[in-house]
């Protein structure tokens, strides 16, 4: 019995440290299925964690503890939305290099959010450690159950939040004729601005829900294992979001398995220090092993993810 518990527990931690990775390649979706490569989701990330935590710090000071979190993660919606629109702004209207406007999106965030809580709180490099996060949220019933219930039932609101949003966003893309265009300005846009598609409507509106999501991604992070926030909370989440996306192939479904692959990884590294063995091993190693596993996943994904035909490349409105 106690090796399931053990078991329920890695599973539930999985999806812990998957969550924050759904969200941000979720997000990376909505951007490069209408053609515009979105490298910045690491900066996005930074900015939601950033705006979610001086958000629900403010929110406690007020006494509005019991909303504190959930306006995190609002701020860190908008924040997202905000960054993302100078990605949107140099790559859509002035065709600017896509993977540089990512560059100086990743570099912004990191500076630029740092300086500001050292402004904030008078030149900590940190947040003060905010009470007012989520807490796991227990299903009656359903959370006693053997294995399943350790594992899947007892979860942050935010773990549900992002397996919804898969559903959610397999539909829109798949199911519904906004989905069809967004597709179709990053297979062909030419010949869907023949058909009257706006082009640069449609990229604008990738972005901005690539940052959206991006932003959120940043803010569970904050919101459920942090509760602070520093230069190092995200530290290359982005990067292995945008690795699942990846390895993914642009598909909702796709993610989710990769975004689980990576989280077990990182789950794995903390579980494996509860045995003897470990104690062997540099904890260096332990640490470093979500991103080797990156490297190596993109490496194998090389040449077998089809991206979308247009990814990439800038569209003059107009233009045949």
């Amino acid at each position: 019995m106690e090796a399931l518990n053990i078991f329920g527990e890695l599973i539930n931690t999985t999806l812990v440290f998957s969550t924050a990775l759904i969200f941000a390649a979720l997000g990376g979706i909505f951007s490069e299925r209408s053609g515009i490569v979105n490298i910045g989701l690491e900066g996005l990330m930074v900015s939601g964690a950033f705006a979610a935590a001086i958000a629900t710090h403010f929110a406690e000071k007020a006494g509005m503890d019991g909303a504190a979190p959930w306006i995190g993660l609002v701020a860190a919606l908008i924040f997202g939305i905000a960054f993302s629109l100078i990605h949107a702004v140099a790559t859509v209207t002035f065709n600017a290099n896509q993977v540089v406007s990512g560059v100086v999106i990743n570099f912004l965030a990191a500076g630029l959010t740092v300086y500001l809580v050292k402004i904030l709180f008078e030149g900590s490099g940190q947040t003060e450690t905010l009470n007012a996060v989520f807490t796991k949220v227990t299903i009656p019933g359903l959370s006693s159950i053997p294995l399943i219930g350790e594992a899947f039932f007892k979860a942050y609101p935010t773990t549900y939040l992002a397996l919804i949003l898969v559903a959610v966003t397999y539909y829109v893309i798949y199911k519904t004729p906004f989905g069809l265009r967004l597709r179709s300005v990053g297979e062909h846009p030419s010949a869907a601005d023949t058909m009257g598609v706006r082009v640069s409507r449609y990229r604008y509106i990738g972005v901005m829900i690539s940052g959206a999501l991006a932003g959120l991604g940043g803010a569970t992070i904050t919101l459920t294992t942090t509760s602070s926030f520093s230069h190092n909370t995200i530290s290359g989440q982005g990067f292995i979001a945008l690795a699942a996306m990846i390895f993914g192939k642009w598909h909702p479904v796709g993610v989710l398995g990769a975004a689980l692959f990576f989280g077990f990884a990182q789950a794995l590294r903390n579980f494996v220090q509860l045995f003897d063995f470990a104690k062997s091993i540099p904890m260096e190693f332990l640490f470093m092993l979500p991103y080797v596993l990156t490297i190596l996943v993109l490496a194998g994904a090389v040449g077998r993810a089809v991206p979308p035909a247009s990814l990439g490349e800038p569209y003059e409105t107009g233009k045949r």
